[in-house]
């Protein structure tokens, strides 16, 4: 079998097995909308603060939930379920490598979060009054960051010690991320000495970038940045694989 092919073979073993999750489907396709509901409608009602900001400001924010959430905790919790299973043992004695296993699973989370990215927007167009450029960019930003997170999963796979301590992982590396990394919180409310720690965030520059290319600004460096560090993480993330245990 070639390579396409043994990835393709991954890719729909994958897919299966996230149709199969009930929970999975929830928390990628309703929790970004519940989040929208309740986040532009404080958006839309109040000023000032938090909330001082355009509504566009915070369509990366929305989109962030599901380029951040999505991949950490699909990949970790695979990474530990396959090595619980002693499937990577099996998957060893194939053709298929740990670079070709990632970029499959990577490849249905780009789907995934694809098709979440396109009922976030739809929904912040319906429900709150933001006002925003369509660009073309958005699609390689939201592939880029996929791609970087599904590597960051595959690390936390390898260190937790159980799909729940993988997913607790997840969430708590989440979390902070989400609101640290000039998603939903502007900059400018943060302290002085606080701003390099944002700068250190990966979702950082998913989230400038993504902003620019919205807004009208320049997307270019946060698009390199954000290639550079999924290109590493991705290699990390690969090579975490607990191949043969």
């Amino acid at each position: 079998m070639s390579r396409i092919g043994r990835v393709q073979a991954e890719f729909r073993a994958a897919s299966a097995s996230f149709i199969r999750r009930r929970t999975a489907v929830f928390f990628t396709f309703f929790f970004p909308a519940i989040l929208i509901v309740i986040f532009g409608a404080l958006v839309g009602t109040q000023a000032g603060g938090l909330f001082a900001e355009p509504p566009a400001y915070y369509v990366p924010g929305y989109l962030a939930v599901v380029v951040l959430f999505t991949p950490l905790s699909r990949v970790s919790s695979s990474v530990t379920r396959h090595r619980e299973g002693r499937r990577f043992e099996k998957l060893a004695t194939t053709p298929l490598t740990p670079g070709e296993w990632l970029f499959a699973q990577t490849l249905v989370n780009v789907v995934l979060v694809g098709i979440a990215s396109i009922l976030v927007v739809g929904l912040v167009t319906l429900l709150t009054p933001a006002r925003f450029l369509l660009s073309p960019a958005l699609l390689p930003f939201v592939g880029l960051g996929v791609a970087l997170f599904c590597g960051v999963g595959a690390l936390i796979g390898r260190g937790a010690g159980s799909q729940d301590g993988a997913i607790a992982a997840s969430n708590g590396i989440g979390l902070p991320l989400l609101f640290l990394s000039e998603t939903f919180v502007p900059p400018d409310l943060l302290p002085d000495w606080f701003q390099p720690v944002v700068n250190l965030s990966p979702l950082t520059y998913f989230a400038r970038g993504s902003r620019a290319a919205i807004m009208g600004g320049d997307w270019a460096i946060p698009f390199v940045i954000t290639g550079v560090l999924a290109v590493i993480v991705f290699a990390a993330g690969a090579r975490a694989l607990p191949w043969r245990t």
